[in-house]
């Protein structure tokens, strides 16, 4: 069976110097991590069998609430076989709770440190609500596209300082929007971010990749295996082949690459959160 390095997503706090790293491999099992951007470490916070859709999940701007959409299938289950949850990050305990039933819609967006948004609010079943948290059911965001991981996607990269530039198709099993966004030294990180069924193996059907543009000569560095990539501070942070990696960007280009840490040979193991 062939193998593939772990798969990574990464959540920024917009108000806090933490970030969440959300680490996938083998394809049923998922953790969460806690990633102290002060420092560079990550603290585990724990594991999950099943699917977390991390491009319907959020953070809180302070860093201390994580909402996601979550599916391990028990449709007979008190979970409906997946739903929608908040909890302390990096925890998966859930202090609010909305079984589902389906994969449509689910998880949301948090529209600040006290209220959130939840992706097809109407859709949920009744669940166990937060009450520290205010579930805001009159917001509505810009930008979503579809009933899936679009929906809450697209808003949070538009809301994190991305600009959508355009959108390409090649018929409806292949489409795929471009993203911008400015960083240090006049260069710009472009996203390509694709919806394609029948994608390359150790990829979903919605998956991203990376160019640098020089904005004043239009010179090009394609990085075809960022997955994952953004602008933490004045340092650029991206994830490669289960590798969380940063660097700084000179006028002639990409500095020396530094390891921030390898997520390829974790496994497995049950924790309890601690509240």
């Amino acid at each position: 069976m062939q193998s593939f390095p772990a798969r990574l997503h990464v959540l920024l706090a917009r108000e806090a110097p933490v970030g969440v790293v959300i680490r996938r491999g083998p394809s049923r099992q998922v953790c969460t991590l806690l990633w102290d951007r002060r420092t560079d470490r990550f603290t585990l916070g724990q594991w999950f069998k099943g699917r977390i859709y991390e491009r319907r999940c959020d953070l809180s701007p302070d860093g201390t609430h994580f909402i996601y959409f979550a599916m391990d299938g028990k449709w007979s289950g008190l979970s409906k076989g997946s739903w929608s949850a908040i909890s302390r990050a990096p925890y998966l305990k859930a202090s609010a709770f909305f079984p589902k039933g389906d994969c449509w819609n689910g998880g949301g967006l948090f529209i600040d440190n006290d209220r959130y948004w939840l992706n097809g609010d109407g859709c949920h079943l009744p669940g166990r609500d937060s009450t520290r948290l205010h579930r805001d059911q009159v917001y509505r965001h810009p930008g979503g596209r579809g009933g899936e991981c679009l929906g809450v996607y697209y808003p949070r990269l538009l809301r994190d300082g991305w600009m959508l530039i355009n959108h390409l198709s090649a018929g409806s099993t292949d489409q795929c929007d471009i993203f911008e966004k400015p960083l240090v030294n006049g260069w710009i990180l472009r996203k390509y971010a694709h919806a394609q069924i029948g994608s390359s193996p150790g990829k979903g059907c919605y998956w991203d990749e990376h160019e640098l543009i020089q904005a004043q000569s239009n010179f090009c560095l394609k990085q075809p295996g960022w997955e994952w990539a953004d602008l933490d501070g004045t340092r650029l942070v991206w994830a490669e082949s289960g590798c969380l990696w940063t660097a700084s960007l000179t006028d002639s280009g990409l500095a020396e690459p530094r390891l921030l840490h390898d997520f390829n040979h974790m496994t497995f193991e049950r924790r309890t959160a601690p509240y």
